[in-house]
C-alpha cells in the first residue's frame, strides 16, 4: 500500500464482503498503527496528461490465507477521517464456478484523483483530459465509489445464494486465455464499459465453449483500451485516445487497434454481437417494463405484461437495435419506452443462446446492481426506487444465477422465442 496523510497515524482493516449473514462483510485482518507520511505531489506526464502519485511504499499486506473475494481496505486515520481501497483476491480456478468480473478498468477510466480522468482534465474540458490513466494512483470520492454502488449488491447476493463462485477482474480476463477455462457463467456487474480487444476475445471463448454469460449493467464492453506498463509492473495503465486515436503512437506507427469505441471505424466491431443489445444514451430516468412476463427469468416474481418499476431504467440504457450486429435468435423480455435528450426511444433486456448452448442475458439497464439495494438503509444512488423494484429486481436475478451455475443454459431452460421484428416492427 501507498499512503499519503496528514495524520499522525493510521490504521488499516481489510473486510471481505459477502452475505456473513446479513452482515455483509467480515473482518479478516487488522494492521497495527502504523506513523503516517505526507508524500510527494502527484506527477503529470504531459504527452497523455497521465496523473501518477509515484510514492514510496507504505506496508506491504500479506493475503496469504485469505479466501478469494472482493475485500475492502478501510483506512482510519488518528483524526476519524476514513478511505477504503478496493482489492480483488483472485481465485485460482474458475472450473464449475460463476466468474464475478470486477470492471477495474472501468474504475480507473473515471477516477479523478489528481484532476484528471479519461474524460476531464483539471479545468473540467473534454480536450484537457487524460489519454491514458495510471493505475499507480489513489481513486478520488471515498476510494471505492464504483465498487460500492454497481458491484457490492451483487457480491453479497451470490454468496447468500451459496453458489461455487470464483473472482477476477478485467485486468485479468485480459492477461490470461486461461482465466476463464471451465466457468459455467461469467458476470459483467453494473457498470463495466472499458475492456481491452483481449478481454472480449477472452470471454467470446468462453461464451462460444459454454459458459453463461450476463451483463448486468448497460454500456458494458463499449470502449476498446489497450494496457500499458508502468513504473511498478506491467499493465498498469489504461490508455483510450476516444476520438483523438489518431494521436496515439502506437496506432500510428506501430498499427495496434485504435483505442476508441468498438463500434466505430477503423476495426469496427460493435458490442451487440456480444451482448445481444447497443448502448444507446445517457441521461435517462424511466421505468422498467416487462414484455414477456412468462419468460423463466421473471418466475415468482409475480408481474405481469406491461408491470412497471418506476426509476429501474438509467442513467445510460441499452436497446435491440436490428440494423446492428445481432444474435439470430434473440429475445426481448423487456422493453420499456423513456426519453433521452429529448429523442424518444426504448432500452431492452434481452435473451439469446450460443451454439455451444450458453445463454446470454443483458438488463439493459445501468440500475440493474443498485436496485438490489433499493428501499434501504445501504441503498447507493436508488434514484427513488422503492422495496417493490428490490423484490423483482432479487428474484430474477436469483433466477438467472442458479440457472446460469448448473451449465449451459439451454440444455435446462426453454429456447428464446424471436421477437425482434415483432417488437420492433422489422
Amino acid at each position: 500500500m501507498y499512503v499519503s496523510t496528514t495524520a499522525p497515524g493510521f490504521r488499516v482493516s481489510a473486510y471481505r464482503v459477502g452475505w456473513y449473514g446479513g452482515a455483509q462483510a467480515r473482518l479478516v485482518w487488522r494492521s497495527p498503527r502504523i506513523a503516517g507520511q505526507h508524500q510527494r505531489r502527484p506527477r503529470l506526464l504531459p504527452d497523455t496528461r497521465t496523473v501518477r502519485a509515484d510514492w514510496r511504499r507504505t506496508l506491504a499486506v500479506r493475503t496469504t490465507g485469505w479466501p478469494p473475494g472482493a475485500y475492502l481496505l478501510r483506512l482510519d486515520a488518528d483524526h476519524g477521517h476514513q478511505r477504503y481501497v478496493p482489492l480483488i483476491v483472485r481465485s485460482g480456478t474458475a472450473d464449475g464456478r460463476t466468474v464475478l468480473m470486477h470492471a477495474v478498468t472501468t474504475w480507473q477510466a473515471y477516477n479523478r484523483w489528481g484532476g484528471y480522468s479519461l474524460y476531464a482534465g483539471q479545468d473540467g474540458a473534454y480536450r484537457t483530459r487524460s489519454l491514458a490513466v495510471s493505475f499507480d494512483r489513489p481513486y478520488d470520492a471515498n476510494g471505492a465509489e464504483k465498487f460500492l454502488v454497481h458491484e457490492r449488491a451483487l457480491v453479497v447476493l451470490a454468496e447468500r445464494l451459496g453458489l461455487p463462485l470464483a473472482y477476477t477482474t478485467s485486468v485479468d480476463v485480459h492477461r490470461s486465455p486461461s482465466e476463464l477455462r471451465g466457468a459455467t457463467a461469467v458476470l459483467s456487474l453494473g457498470h463495466d464499459e472499458y475492456w481491452t480487444p483481449q478481454q472480449r476475445a477472452h470471454v467470446t471463448r468462453a461464451r462460444d465453449t459454454g459458459a453463461n454469460l450476463a451483463f448486468l449493467g448497460a454500456n458494458a464492453c463499449f470502449r476498446r483500451v489497450r494496457l500499458d506498463p508502468g513504473p511498478s509492473a506491467a499493465l498498469r495503465t489504461v490508455t483510450c485516445y476516444k476520438t483523438a486515436y489518431r494521436d496515439d503512437p502506437s496506432f500510428a506507427a506501430r498499427h495496434e487497434p485504435p483505442t476508441q469505441d468498438f463500434r466505430l471505424p477503423p476495426a469496427a466491431d460493435p458490442e451487440s454481437s456480444l451482448t445481444g443489445v447497443f448502448y444507446e444514451g445517457y441521461p435517462t430516468d424511466a421505468p422498467y417494463v416487462v414484455h414477456q412476463p412468462d419468460h423463466w427469468l421473471f418466475a415468482g416474481t409475480g408481474a405481469g405484461r406491461g408491470a412497471s418499476f418506476d426509476h429501474l431504467v438509467g442513467v445510460e440504457y441499452d436497446r435491440v437495435t436490428p440494423e446492428a450486429p445481432t444474435p439470430e435468435k434473440l429475445e426481448i423480455i423487456a422493453h420499456s419506452p423513456l426519453v433521452c435528450a429529448g429523442r424518444s426511444s426504448h432500452a431492452d433486456s434481452a435473451y439469446y443462446t450460443a451454439a455451444s448452448g450458453a445463454g446470454v442475458f443483458a438488463t439493459g439497464t445501468m440500475r440493474w446492481v443498485e436496485a438490489l439495494m433499493a428501499g434501504t438503509g445501504d441503498d447507493g444512488r436508488d434514484h427513488g426506487m422503492d422495496a417493490r423494484t428490490r423484490a423483482f429486481v432479487t428474484r430474477t436475478t436469483e433466477n438467472l444465477l442458479r440457472a446460469f451455475a448448473s451449465g449451459p443454459a439451454a440444455r435446462t431452460r426453454p429456447a428464446p422465442r424471436n421477437n425482434v421484428a415483432a417488437v420492433y416492427g422489422t
